[in-house]
This record gives structure tokens, sequence and C-alpha cells, in this order.
């Protein structure tokens, strides 16, 4: 029996929208990321450097662009947060430990948090148990060691542990350590079909979505 869900952020509870980086990837002029850019990026997520340096990284490739452009561009993934998804959080039964696990970086969630409110936010962080954002960590899904910090720092049991995430590679990655995962795909589902989905794991609980 499930008695600590880990949710991912993205896709799970914020809705992303994947060709808005792709769109303003051509507004700069180039159609994807070169390896450079991509080691800056898997860098910044894992808090490997600092917000300025990251911004000024790009503001040394694109010079006609401004810093704000810049961080407007880079959070262009970022869509709604449904209303829903919360009071469902809210809704689920304290006899489970809930936690969060997010591969983001200081610029996403800053953006988050002014986006859908500070009261939103706090009414969202007060779900978890704790918060593990990858930048605060160090390290990233699909690595194990994320997964393996949460179930050591908080003595979880990985068989009695689910993890919800929409990225096929991090569930993989959880599955190999003993914990039940949940593939979302948000084209299909949403976070609030969990005990739809994953009923079995639970023994037929239910939450109602006032």
């Amino acid at each position: 029996m499930i008695k600590n869900i880990i949710f991912d952020l993205g896709d799970v509870f914020i809705d992303l929208d994947h060709s808005s980086p792709k769109e303003e990837l051509l507004k700069l002029g180039i159609d994807k990321f070169n390896d450079d850019m991509v080691a800056m990026n898997h860098q910044y997520d894992k808090g490997l450097v600092t917000t300025s340096k990251f911004i000024a990284f790009y503001a040394n490739i694109f010079l006609d662009k401004t810093s704000d452009e810049l961080i407007e561009s880079w959070n262009s993934i970022l869509n709604d947060f449904p209303k829903h998804r919360l009071t469902f959080l809210e809704n689920l039964p304290n006899k489970y430990r809930l936690f969060l696990l997010s591969n983001t970086n200081e610029l996403h969630i800053e953006y988050f948090k002014s986006q859908v409110g500070y009261d939103f936010y706090s009414r969202f962080a007060n779900c978890f148990e704790k918060i593990y954002y990858s930048h605060k960590i160090n390290c990233s899904k699909p690595d194990k060691n994320a997964f393996q910090l949460i179930l050591n720092e908080n003595n979880l049991d990985a068989s009695k542990t689910l993890f919800v995430d929409d990225n096929l590679q991090n569930t993989e990655s959880a599955s190999q350590l003993g914990m039940e995962i949940w593939h979302i795909d948000p084209k299909k589902e949403e976070v609030i079909d969990l005990f739809t989905v994953k009923g079995n794991l639970f023994g037929g609980e239910k939450v109602e979505i006032l």
C-alpha cells in the first residue's frame, strides 16, 4: 500500500508549452541549443551557476537582446496552473506523505510564484512535507541520487512510495530503485486522475474535487 507520493511539477501541476521555447529560439536566430548551451542549461538547473552568470552567458551570445528579453524567452515554457489541481492536492488525505521533486531553476520558480501569486504558491508549497528543486539539491532527474536523497532523508520505504512524472526516463530511474511509478501522459491524463489510474495501489481511495 502506498504511503508516500513524490510528484513532479511541470506537466503534472503546471502546464508546459513545449512549442514556445522553439519559437523563442527561432526569434534568437537559432533552431536548437548547441552543446555549450545545453551544458549551461543543465548546470543552471542543478544550481551550479548563478542566475547572473546564466544570463551573462546568453547575453554574450545574443548581443542584441536585453536581459529582460532573454529571461522572458527562458520562461516562455511555463503556462497555466489550473486551480482544480491545487484543490485536489489540498484534499489529499493526510495519511500520505507528500513530496515534490522538480528539475527547475531560480528563474522558473520566481516566474511561477509571480504568475500564480504568492498566496497560491504558499498554499501549494504547504501541501508538501518537503520540496526538492534540482537547483537547490544540486542534482537532477533521472540521476538516481535525486531520488535516493528523498528516500534516505525522509526514511521512506521505496516499495511504499509512488513517483509521478511525465518523463519516461525519470519514471524508469525511480522504478529501478523499487518505487511504484505513474508515467503520466499530460495529453490524456491529469494528476487529479491519480486514484482512478492507480487506484489498485491505494485500496480504492477517492478524493472529491469541490
